[in-house]
This record gives structure tokens, C-alpha cells and sequence, in this order.
């Protein structure tokens, strides 16, 4: 079974609409951030929302500049060296030899940076004041409308990025009324600024189309719009790079982009294409909305928000957050938009999504708005396979598939090594690692990380084929790297050197303690190492592969040092006595086994989980001043692996508190300096923190692992009822669960692909579970527990009756 399959199989089970998808707005936007996206997975639109001059920016996923790369210098060779000076606790040296070479030997290179497109604008004869202003987006049918009420008339323009039809389609209507003057013209996003990043560009007009091209100075090729124009009972004339409009009764916008072709042939081909496609506004949305709905509502929740709250403006239920609880509303909205969010940026056949997933109205975008590997696309996916949206996931995939032989390279460059060294950042054009800042030469754990997502598709989807063809190839990358990376100590165990620990630095004796990136063992290498060999032999023993080769590997595994406790009962975030914690920092990558990792449960392993509770309490002697828009939904999900749902939902009310724009997109820190988060000197938006607030919701609702699932395993104490429909496991369970804590019940129902026994948690202790379709029986684990046995292809109800 393939991505798509997969999908179309689910979605035979989707539910229908319970509530509203939609929120409204009650002021337009005057920078782009605060426009209102809409996406089809490859273009995005950002609506502002303004009444007489309005603008729609037109971004598109392959559209990047600047980009420079060179073949890496051989640094394999200096290994030995670098490795003396680590042995003999020389860290300052060590921490700057490897840059210091790179420098010597001029490897200069740039990053490219994910650049905006274009700019429709649509101006409107006003006649009278505006009332009843709204802007508003429907996230199930990805349709932004603005509307307004103008001497008596209700007014509107509609918009949506059509996913079947590849362009943005806009409609404009009077109600009962002809439009008076409309004038439309498209050029390149803030033709000042763009000319002074080194990019030329043309616009033109001519009656019925509205023509843009751009073309950076160091780009080979440029890249082009063209916007159609259909004006119902008027004529259509051109001046000046407008096309005009008189009277008519409707207008409709078609606009298509090239992003890698701006010539005139394919400014003709986009006319023609055009030409081609039926103008009917509904017609067209209607045809979008088939498949748009179909991802979108292919899982859902319900936390129980009273109807009005959920009829009310961002700007209002933030208001609320600013004084208060975080309401409810809010809360469900934030889950709606992270999915919404991740399926109109990701699409089979394009690009994942990066930082901004695919909005972006700057020419320097921060961090080059590129593919970070040591957290942030991960967050950006964490949501998708458990919330039975497979197929946002397929970019992800190929992408990293594309980079393979640039991570080759970066393994034999840098350590003289087999298989795949990952960068910790990356963009379309490279894999190759090009910045120079230690903790990017020295981190070694990314290519293990990326790994995880593999492994999780075939756990989540059972599709053997992906297994074999994907999945083994990727993590016999992973373990051919370590197996010629890692060095045997005196003691037998693994040594993972030069080693870094994202983005901390360790205290100790030694010169430049709490500032050096280069270490020894940090605890999260050695957790990935364990992952990926863990996962490489399972997935050989499933699949009857590389069966000669399991014994070598399994030798790895044995090799891989037991994790350690430090006398604060912590789980260490370095395994070698010169370096000790520093918990002055928001990044926790050492919890890794718990969070995102899985090895690390209540149950598998008390004492550890004991001892990553005891190491996140004391993240927080930073207080919040070191947190940001990714790290507070990050510190979610970890309190919601460690059951604790009161202080996961604490950290989503911060986020919405601190990092949370009105439009719901989510900063990187907070621009306000109320006192919480990292202060920077600016505050970009980034897209993880709004996708993994959806992650850590499904988090808190439903876990799931090899054999194991745990139902409302994180309930904050204040959802006290709710359902949420149609979330995926691992192991191929699809679940959905209504609960009522007041009075004491619960109803679960789960359909499996295969015939299986899982270990269920209950939402709390159960004085009965009676079965429909399953066979439930006693867990050795206690009150909570049942083992569960599902038939392949069956749906199993179960009614609980709980104790408390």
C-alpha cells in the first residue's frame, strides 16, 4: 500500500462535521503576518483583508535565492586530532578546530533563503463607511472571505488556493448590487525591497490579464505569474499595468504561478492554461472542497466549547487569554489550524514544510526560513501520521531522500565515515553542511532523528512495501555511520566524540564552561544510536532482510552506554564526568528516550521516568525568559508523556499568551517583552510551535507505542468531557472516544488492520469495560489496564464505567 492508498482507505471512515471550523476576524491586516493563509500544499495566499485596497501575497514552495555550495573540505583527516584535543580536556581548541579548518580552507557558503513571490492587488470603489466588517477562514473548505456591508449592500471577496486546479481563485460580489470600479494588478512582492535583495522583475497589463515576472541576479532562470480576470456583464480595459472593471455584476480571479520558468512562452502557457479552466467561482470551490474536506476532517475533537465562544473573533478569545484561562475555544481552534496549517504547506509531490510552512513575506526571511533538522520539521510532523493525515507526511520523505548523497558526503568529509551524516539545517538546492557556528559542525545526531519519522510510517500504516524500500534503507544509512563513527572505550562501551547536545552547553572545570558546543557522549546521541538499531533490527526480523547482518548490529546495540543519573535523581544530559547539566537552558534534548523517543515509559522504565520528570522540573529554574513559541509546545508534549495534563495545557496557555498573533500564528518569541520567552530583536513567525500545539494536544489525548495505548493518558482536569474522532496508533489502530468524567464513562471505539493484543490505558481505574468486537482481559499493570484483543478489519466498542 502506498502514501495515497493509505489515505483513501482511512478516509471511508470519516465522520461528518460536529461544529464549526471557521473563525473570524475583526480587523484586517497591515502586515503580512497578520494576514489570514490559505494554501493548497504547493502555493500559499495571505490575505489582508483590507476593503478599498486590498492585497493578496502569492507565495510558492519551490521559490528560494541566494544559495551557494561547495564540495566540503576533507576534515577526516584531523579527526585524530580533534579527538587528542577532546581526550585531553582541551574543549576551547576542540570546539573551534574543525570551523577554524573549514575557514582555512574557504569554505564560504550560503544557505538559500525561501523568498515571497507575488502581490495581487484589488482596489474597490468605496461609496459609503464600512460596517459589519469580518475576515474570516474557513479551515474545512480553506475559503478566506471578507465582508462588509456598504450603504445598505453586502459586500464580499472570496478566496481559496484550489488544490485540484493548482491556482488561486477569487470572486468579488455586490448582493443584489453591480460592482462600481474594480481595478486589479499584479507585480512582484515589494518590488523596492526586492529590487535591493538583487532581484529584477516586469509587470504588464493587458484587458482581462494581469502579468508579473522576477528573476534573482544569481539564479539561472526567473519565474512568472499571470492572473485571469472575468468580469460578468462588463467590459474589461487595461492602463498603466491595471486592468479595470466597470459595473459588472461579478469578477472573478484565476492566478497561476511558474516558479521556475519566468519567460513570456510561459507567461503564455499560464494564459492558455487559464483559458482552459471554467471560471464559475462556485463551480471551482466546490471541486476543491471535495478533496480539501476529505484531509481535513479525516480526524477531529470536540472539546465541548459553548457555541457562542466558538462564534467569537481571535482578537476576543485572545483578549480572554490575556486575563485569564486560555478558553476552550481557543484551545480547539488552535488544534483545527495546525492541521489546517500542515495541509495546505505539505503535499505529495512537493516540499515539506518549512519554517513558515508556506508563507513568507520577507526577502530575509529569519533562519533563511529553511528545513531545521535538530527539532523544528520534526515538530512540524509530529501531528501527522497520529492525526490520520498521512499523506502531509510523504514531502517529508522525499525530501530527505533527495539528500542523501550530500549526507554521504557530509560523513565521509567530516569523519571519514560511511553511511549519512545529516545537516542540522538544510534548503532545496543542498544537504551539505555549510554553516560554521560548532554546534552545527558538531552535531551528529540529525540523520537518526529524521530516521524515527521513517520508522513511524510503517508502525502507524503497516505498509511493508514502504518498510523495505524507504524505511531499511534509511536506517542502514543511519547505523553504517555509527558503526564507523562511534570508538570503543577501556570499558567496551560506545563513545560518540565529537558530540553535541542541541542547543546546550555543558559546566564543568574546564576553560569555557557553559559556553562550549563540542562534547563527549551527550546523552541524546547515544539515545538516537539506540533508536535507530533497535528499530534496524526489528524492521529486519519483520521483514526476513539483512538477516547475516542482524548479529552485528544487535553487537551495537550492546555497545550503546547505560543512561545515568545525576545526584539530583536527573537524567544526565552528558555521559562523561567532565561535563555537568546546566539547566539554564529551554532546549531538553537529553529527555529524548521519553519525548519524542519512546523507549523511556512509566512502565517500561520507572526509575528513568522518574528520573526525566526530575530533570524537566529543573529546566525550570530558567523561569520562562528562556522559552520560545516552539519550546513551550515542545515542554507540552513532553508533560504529556509524563502524564501530567495540567502543566501540559499550561504551557499551550503561555504560548497563547506570549508568542500568539491574532491571526493565530505562532511567533518564535514574544514581540512585546511582557517577560516571557528568549528576547531577540525581532520576533519572526515560525509555523512549528502552531504545528506542534496540535501535536501536543493529540499527545495529551491518545499515546500509542509497539503494543501499547493509552487513552486521555494528559486530561487537564478542566476537560472534563469530550470526544475526539479518528486519531491513529501505532501498530495500525484507528480510535476515537467520547468521555464524561462527571459521570464516570467513557466510550472507546477501535478498529485495527490487523488481528491483534495491545496493552490498554484506561482514562482512569474501571469498575467494569464491557466489549463489543474485542476480547478484553486482566492487565498485570494494574486497575487502569486491560489486554485488548482486536480482529483485523472489525470495529470494537468498549463501555467503561470508571471508579473515579
Amino acid at each position: 500500500m502506498n502514501l495515497q492508498q493509505h489515505v483513501v482507505t482511512q478516509s471511508e471512515s470519516l465522520f461528518s462535521s460536529a461544529r464549526s471550523h471557521r473563525f473570524a476576524m475583526a480587523k484586517p491586516a497591515v502586515r503580512w503576518q497578520d494576514a489570514l493563509p490559505s494554501g493548497n500544499g504547493t502555493m500559499g495566499a495571505l490575505v489582508y483583508g483590507n476593503i478599498e485596497e486590498d492585497t493578496i501575497v502569492i507565495n510558492h514552495e519551490a521559490l528560494w535565492y541566494g544559495g551557494s555550495t561547495k564540495q566540503p573540505p576533507d576534515l577526516s583527516v584531523h579527526l585524530p586530532e580533534l579527538r587528542a584535543l577532546l581526550d585531553a580536556g582541551q574543549y576551547e581548541e576542540a570546539n573551534r578546530f574543525f570551523p577554524d579548518l573549514m575557514r582555512a580552507a574557504g569554505y564560504q557558503t550560503h544557505t538559500s533563503r525561501f523568498q515571497p513571490g507575488f502581490e495581487f492587488k484589488v482596489t474597490l470603489e468605496t461609496e459609503g463607511a464600512f460596517r459589519d466588517y469580518s475576515r474570516t477562514l474557513d479551515m474545512e473548505t480553506g475559503e478566506i472571505t471578507v465582508a462588509w456591508t456598504d450603504n445598505g449592500v453586502r459586500k464580499s471577496k472570496r478566496t481559496f488556493v484550489s488544490r485540484p486546479d493548482q491556482m488561486i481563485v477569487m470572486s468579488v460580489r455586490y448582493d443584489g448590487a453591480p460592482i462600481p470600479q474594480a481595478a486589479f494588478a499584479l507585480h512582484i512582492h515589494q518590488p523596492a525591497e526586492a529590487e535591493k535583495h538583487g532581484f529584477a522583475h516586469e509587470s504588464s497589463a493587458e484587458p482581462g490579464y494581469a502579468l508579473a515576472s522576477g528573476k534573482h541576479a544569481g539564479a539561472d532562470n526567473g519565474y512568472c505569474a499571470v492572473a485571469r480576470i472575468i468580469a460578468r456583464g462588463a467590459a474589461l480595459s487595461a492602463d498603466n499595468g491595471l486592468v479595470m472593471a466597470s459595473g459588472a455584476d461579478e469578477i472573478t480571479v484565476l492566478v497561476k504561478v511558474a516558479a521556475k520558468d519566468g519567460s513570456p512562452a510561459q507567461q503564455e502557457r499560464l494564459k492558455r492554461e487559464l483559458d482552459a479552466v471554467p471560471y464559475d467561482y462556485d463551480t471551482l470551490l466546490q471541486r476543491h472542497i471535495a478533496e480539501h474536506r476529505l484531509l481535513f476532517l479525516s480526524a477531529g475533537i470536540d472539546l465541548g466549547a459553548d457555541g457562542e465562544s466558538r462564534d467569537t473573533a481571535n482578537e476576543r478569545l485572545l483578549l480572554d487569554a490575556y486575563t485569564g484561562s486560555v478558553p476552550t475555544a481557543l484551545m480547539e481552534r488552535m488544534y483545527d489550524y495546525g492541521r489546517y496549517l500542515l495541509m495546505s504547506s505539505s503535499r505529495p509531490g512537493g516540499l515539506p514544510a518549512n519554517l513558515q510552512g508556506v508563507w513568507n513575506g520577507d526577502y530575509l526571511p529569519a533562519w533563511s526560513g529553511a528545513f531545521f533538522n535538530n527539532e523544528n520539521i520534526q515538530m512540524n510532523y509530529w501531528q501527522a501520521l497520529a492525526g490520520n493525515m498521512a499523506e502531509t507526511a510523504e514531502p517529508f520523505y522525499d525530501f530527505f531522500d533527495s539528500l542523501l548523497p550530500d549526507m554521504r558526503r557530509n560523513a565521509q568529509s567530516f569523519y571519514g565515515s560511511r553511511g549519512i551524516l545529516s545537516p542540522l539545517f538544510a534548503s532545496p538546492e543542498s544537504g551539505l553542511k555549510k554553516n560554521l557556528q560548532p554546534h552545527v559542525v558538531y552535531w551528529t545526531a540529525g540523520a537518526g532523528w529524521l530516521a524515527q519519522h521513517y520508522y513511524d510510517y510503517w508502525l502507524f500504516t503497516g505498509d511493508i512495501d514502504f518498510l523495505k524500500r524507504r524505511v531499511l534503507p534509511f536506517l542502514r544509512e543511519c547505523a553504517a555511520f555509527y558503526e564507523d563513527f562511534m570508538v570503543e572505550g577501556a570499558d567496551g562501551k560506545w563513545i560518540s566524540y565529537p558530540s553535541n547536545s542541541p542547543e546546550n552547553w555543558a559546566i564543568g572545570s574546564f576553560p569555557g564552561s557553559g559556553k562550549l558546543s563540542v562534547c563527549i557522549n551527550a546523552t541524546m546521541d547515544c539515545a538516537v544510536a539506540k533508536e535507530v538499531l533497535t528499530n534496524l533490527c526489528e524492521a529486519c526480523e519483520e521483514t526476513g532482510l539483512y538477516a547475516e547482518e542482524l548479529p552485528r548490529w544487535r553487537a551495537m546495540l550492546g555497545k550503546i552506554p547505560a543512561y545515568q543519573i545525576n545526584r539530583d535523581g536527573a537524567l544526565r544530559e552528558w555521559m562523561h564526568p567532565d561535563f555537568e547539566d546546566n539547566y539554564h537552558h529551554r532546549h531538553q534534548s537529553h529527555i529524548y528516550p521519553l519525548f519524542p523517543g519512546f523507549e523511556i515509559t512509566e512502565e517500561t522504565h520507572p526509575e528513568l521516568f522518574e528520573a526525566c520528570r526530575i530533570a524537566v522540573e529543573k529546566r525550570l529554574v530558567i523561569g520562562l525568559k528562556q522559552q520560545t513559541g516552539w519550546s513551550l509546545s515542545h515542554m507540552a508534549g513532553i508533560y504529556a508523556r509524563l502524564g501530567d495534563g495540567d502543566r501540559a495545557l499550561e504551557c499551550l496557555e503561555i504560548l497563547s499568551r506570549s508568542c500568539l498573533g491574532d491571526n493565530l500564528f505562532t511567533y518564535h518569541n514574544d514581540w512585546r517583552n511582557q517577560g516571557i520567552s528568549l528576547k531577540m530583536g525581532r520576533a519572526p513567525f515560525q509555523i512549528d510551535a502552531n504545528l506542534g500545539w496540535t501535536a501536543a494536544m493529540q499527545e495529551m489525548l491518545l499515546f500509542s507505542a509497539r503494543g501499547m495505548i493509552k487513552l486521555l493518558p494528559a486530561r487537564p482536569k478542566r476537560w472534563v468531557r469530550g470526544q475526539f474522532r479518528q486519531l491513529r496508533c501505532r501498530g495500525g489502530v484507528t480510535v476515537s472516544l467520547e468521555w464524561d468524567m462527571e459521570r464516570r464513562s467513557s466510550v472507546a471505539t477501535l478498529t485495527s488492520d490487523r488481528t491483534q493484543t495491545v496493552e490498554l490505558q484506561l482514562p482512569a481505574a474501571a469498575s467494569s469495560v464491557a466489549a463489543e468486537g474485542a476480547v478484553v482481559a486482566p492487565s498485570a499493570s494494574g486497575p487502569k489496564y486491560r489486554r485488548l484483543t482486536l480482529t483485523g478489519g472489525q470495529t470494537a466498542t468498549l463501555h467503561i464505567a470508571h471508579d473515579e
